[in-house]
């Protein structure tokens, strides 16, 4: 039987290895953004990560939010110190049973946010394996953002404030705890991470020439042909 899984997931592995791929294939045609970051969401399931994507998104809360299975994908152009940046946001699912599928998108990610829920302790005291992948299956440069969620429901709460942030200093992160339901603090942990890795172009400390840093440069000519998929040009926001 894990002969057969270990099969499969050889299989998808290689399948959503050629995908990412397409993703940075030549296309021509015109854009309005300078650089594409990409990122990844991780966390154990039922943390928020899809409901934080789509409230970053979307700006829309999704009650009903599904488990996601695999990986889910959302885009949105942002602007950083007057520059236009494309989002690559890959949502990873929670589950022990995926993650073998899941790590590869950790490759080439630029940012990583990695996401606990106040009201499960579980869910806290797991970060130190998923900040292991990060650190093992990223490069030293990627940005990871540990995000709290769930403020709103404080009422609820079993992870203090306090001990998080110790737990991200300790260990370099940034962190903010945030609400996929309220938006807050949603916007400021994506752009954040975008505003961090934007200084690390600018401090010359990233090879925009390595696929591995996960930021692709777009220079605004017309008629230049690009490194990107965008047939979601016209739907930025989207994030089916």
């Amino acid at each position: 039987m894990n002969t057969v899984l270990s099969t499969v997931s050889r299989k998808l592995y290689d399948g959503i290895d050629k995908t990412y791929e397409k993703l940075f294939v030549m296309s021509a045609g015109p854009y309005n953004y300078s650089y594409i970051f990409k990122y990844i969401i991780i966390g154990d399931m039922g943390v928020g990560k899809s409901c934080l994507l789509h409230q970053f998104t979307e700006k829309k809360f999704m009650a009903s939010c599904p488990h996601t299975i695999g990986v889910e994908f959302g885009t949105r152009i942002i602007e950083v110190d007057k520059q236009k940046i494309k989002l690559q946001i890959w949502d990873t699912a929670g589950q022990e049973r995926f993650r073998a599928v899941t790590r590869s998108y950790y490759r080439g990610a630029a940012g990583a946010l990695m996401v606990y829920d106040i009201t499960r302790r579980s869910t806290y005291n797991h970060l130190s394996s998923w900040l292991t992948d990060t650190r093992n299956l990223t490069n030293p440069s990627t940005v990871i953002f540990l995000i709290g969620n769930k403020s709103d429901l404080e009422s609820t709460r079993e992870v203090t404030y306090e001990e998080a942030k110790s737990f991200a200093d300790e260990h370099g992160l940034l962190f903010a705890e945030a609400s996929a339901m309220t938006g807050q603090n949603v916007e400021e942990a994506f752009l954040e991470t975008a505003r961090k890795i934007y200084q690390s172009i600018k401090d010359g400390r990233l090879d925009l020439n390595s696929s591995e840093t996960g930021v692709q440069h777009k220079p605004a000519q017309p008629g230049r042909t690009t490194l990107s998929n965008d047939t979601q040009t016209n739907k930025e926001n989207c994030s089916c």
